[in-house]
């Protein structure tokens, strides 16, 4: 019966998803409030498909490790779902249950729970349908997820082996320690360079991670996004419910420490690693800009131009087709709460790389100087604004951005306004925004693997 009901699920879950593509909504309205436990709540209610998606994240990303302790925000996140401790009350699923049972139990529901950390925050996310004698279970379930993860000891025994060995083959890899090397040469003593070692994996155990779930991980921190088939006061019910397993802060939402900012840097810096690798990886880039900066959209349009266009881009025809010094080259910015990196990525031939990162500089230097030409931003402009509905063709491409106005604090309206934004930028925009945020003379340059 149960593995009738399964197919079933899926079947509909897949269906509605190929539905929702075809009746992609450009502008879907989001509400947003605030619980009496402190969470807060966007929805964006799309009621053509019986389908309910929620993502929940918490300020407890890797930004919040501990320095000696790199890894811990990730390896909690991953431990989520290893297994829960029994419920001191009633409900659906009041026994305690190993990964194992968790994964039967969702798959009985036709439902999917996902937990994960990157660098700022901590997410939980859940697909199910919005039927309520599957919803219903559902939510419990998560619930029980979210606020009673066990933490079995053998097991993160089991998965500290497992990630140890997983590092010594990355580190095997030379995209891995360039892009380590990168990262850390940029964004310096901040902890988006914190690298995760054997060491710093050994210092983890499940008594930390308690606490550290304890401490961050609060419904008054909580921010809740909800797309799907669902009202404001069925949202409100499934929020409470989601969290209601959580414990509350006995003296309120203390603030958590500030973080401090990525600092820009003094000079420019080059490193070369010796590395044996057929290709040399290089990486050059600076930090770039946080996500609530007013010249994002400057920055976003004129990126495409410089090296996020794929084949149209300059970098590409300068670099690629016109002197064929590399199969691809890219660049690109990653705006968060923090300044996020700038960098230009590419692989080459080790007995080309210092004329390839030579060509790429200039290219850099004449597009942060003088800016894209007006066919250029049109053809950006075409190709982003155009695509602009194939981001939200989904619920879960719905809910991405949804979390993100969320998260960052973006007005309500900012899927409504996006393009509106987009259109307005112009050539001499972008060109100020670009001599504001990048300095070509004060870059890191990698180049691991190139030939002395």
């Amino acid at each position: 019966m149960f593995a009738i009901q399964r197919i079933a699920t899926r079947a509909l879950l897949a269906s509605a998803a190929v539905l929702i593509a075809l009746n992609a909504q450009a502008a879907v309205p989001i509400e947003h409030w605030t619980l009496s436990n402190g969470a807060q709540v966007w929805l964006a209610s799309v009621d053509s498909l019986p389908i309910l998606d929620l993502q929940l994240d918490f300020d407890a990303g890797s930004r919040r490790d501990p320095e000696a302790q790199a890894g811990l925000a990730s390896v909690t996140a991953g431990m989520i779902e290893k297994g829960i401790r029994a419920a001191p009350a009633s409900g659906p699923y009041p026994k305690a249950m190993d990964e194992n049972a968790l994964g039967e139990a969702w798959a009985d529901l036709g439902a999917s729970f996902d937990a994960g950390a990157g660098p700022e925050r901590t997410s939980f996310s859940l697909r199910t349908l919005s039927d309520p004698a599957l919803l219903d279970k559902a939510v419990a379930l998560a619930a029980r997820e979210i606020g009673e993860p066990s933490f079995p000891e053998d097991v993160w025994k089991r998965e500290r082996e497992r990630i140890g060995a997983a590092i010594k083959e990355a580190n095997t890899k030379p995209d891995t320690v360039a892009a380590r090397t990168f990262s850390q040469a940029v964004y310096g003593s901040h902890p988006f360079g914190a690298e995760v070692t054997e060491e710093s994996l050994a210092r983890i155990d499940t008594a930390v991670m308690r606490t550290r779930y304890e401490q961050l991980i609060a419904p008054c921190r909580a921010k809740l996004s909800i797309v799907g088939a669902v009202t404001r006061p069925q949202a409100e019910a499934i929020a409470m419910t989601l969290m209601s397993r959580l414990p509350a802060q006995p003296a309120g939402c203390v603030a958590l420490p500030v973080v401090p900012e990525v600092m820009p840097l003094t000079g420019a810096k080059e490193e070369r690693v010796p590395f044996d690798s057929a290709q040399a990886h290089v990486y050059i880039g600076e930090p770039g800009y946080p996500r609530s900066d007013p010249d994002h959209f400057a920055l976003t349009l004129g990126n495409y131009v410089l090296g996020g266009g794929g084949f149209v881009s300059r970098l590409t025809e300068q670099v690629r087709e016109k002197r064929g010094l590399a199969y691809s080259i890219y660049s690109g910015f990653a705006p968060g709460l923090h300044a996020g990196a700038f960098r230009i990525g590419f692989q080459t031939r080790p007995d080309q790389a210092d004329q390839a990162v030579k060509l790429s500089r200039e290219v850099l230097e004449k597009f942060v100087a003088e800016g894209p030409t007006e066919a250029e931003l049109k053809a950006a402009k075409d190709n982003l604004i155009g695509g602009f509905p194939l981001l939200l063709d989904s619920n879960r491409k719905l809910l991405g951005n949804v979390a993100n106005i969320a998260w960052y604090g973006l007005p309500l309206d900012y899927l409504d306004t996006w393009t509106t934004r987009m259109n307005a930028i112009t050539t001499a925009d972008i060109k100020a925004a670009y001599q504001r945020k990048l300095h070509p003379q004060r870059m890191v340059t990698v180049i691991l693997g190139a030939k002395e």
